[in-house]
């Protein structure tokens, strides 16, 4: 099989590295508007050629999609033109599904496309940052899957076995929701974790000596590349900002909690976040 990966970042690259050694692929063309990361790319041997997307399209058996959210959406419907009446299928990888659902659902060729989202990254980015196993063991949420043909929508099911994945169906808008509350807000608070330290500890020297684990693991998240979670936050406002209400709800309570040095208080809603432990151990 002949793939296109269009973004040759973190999940594009590292989808090209187990894709080939897994044998799924025999080819794998990169498409990357960054000539740094396509260069990047080729010279690792991440991929086999470089093309422009129109050339990539045009000789590859799947297309995916690994950019930013408001970049998939805006060229999916090109290629959906593209492989319209063609066997060729195309994926994205994005973390949101209500805008690729939306440019795509009255197109002609809608059933050539699978939306999926991989439940699996890290805070590095770029085609230096792509490792294999990345995909092993986690979860990767198939959106609208019924209006996928099924021919596409069993060769997408397919790839994802090969990289060991656990597959879960949702629709575009019970999806957007969900990751707003368990990823979008993770990566919020880190942002804003960060933001408040370096706004209070100047001196790069006072946030080493006292970083602990507990500091050093919530602010991981802050390390991640805007140009991929500015589109995200913003495609998924209506979720993400209902979160953020949310959150604020909660760090309002723990802020009257100790203002009001109510002990018991703040014991009770600690042990009540402590149920966490149930679900994720």
């Amino acid at each position: 099989m002949v793939i296109t990966i269009v973004g040759t970042g973190l999940i594009g690259g590292s989808l090209a590295v187990d894709l080939r050694k897994r044998k799924f692929a025999d080819w794998i063309i990169g498409v990357d508007t960054n000539p740094h990361h396509q260069n990047i790319a080729k010279l690792t041997g991440l991929v086999d050629e470089t093309d422009t997307l129109d050339g990539a399209v045009a000789k590859s058996d799947m297309i995916i999609l690994a950019t930013p959210v408001s970049v998939n959406g805006d060229i999916l419907p090109l290629i959906l033109d593209r492989i319209k009446d063609t066997s060729k299928v195309v994926a994205d990888m994005g973390s949101t599904k209500s805008g690729v659902a939306m440019v795509s659902g009255k197109h002609p060729a809608r059933g050539r496309f699978v939306a999926a989202h991989p439940m699996a990254g890290t805070e590095f980015s770029g085609p230096l940052a792509a490792i294999g196993k990345l995909f092993d063991y986690k979860n990767v949420i198939i959106c609208d899957g019924e209006l996928s043909d099924k021919d596409a929508l069993e060769k997408v099911e397919k790839m994802f076995d090969m990289l060991n994945m656990k597959k879960v169906y949702m629709n575009s808008s019970e999806h957007d929701m969900h990751v707003a509350y368990i990823s979008h807000i993770s990566h919020i608070t880190s942002f804003s974790l960060a933001l408040s330290v370096l706004e209070k500890e100047r001196e790069d020297e006072n946030i080493l000596t006292l970083a602990g684990g507990g500091f050093e693991s919530t602010v991981r998240l802050a390390k991640s590349n805007s140009e991929t979670w500015a589109p995200i936050f913003l495609e998924n406002s209506g979720y993400v900002l209902e979160v953020i209400d949310t959150c604020i709800e909660k760090m309002n309570t723990f802020k009257k909690m100790i203002g009001n040095r109510d002990a018991e208080g703040l014991k009770d809603i600690i042990e009540e976040a402590n149920k966490i432990r149930k679900i994720l151990n």
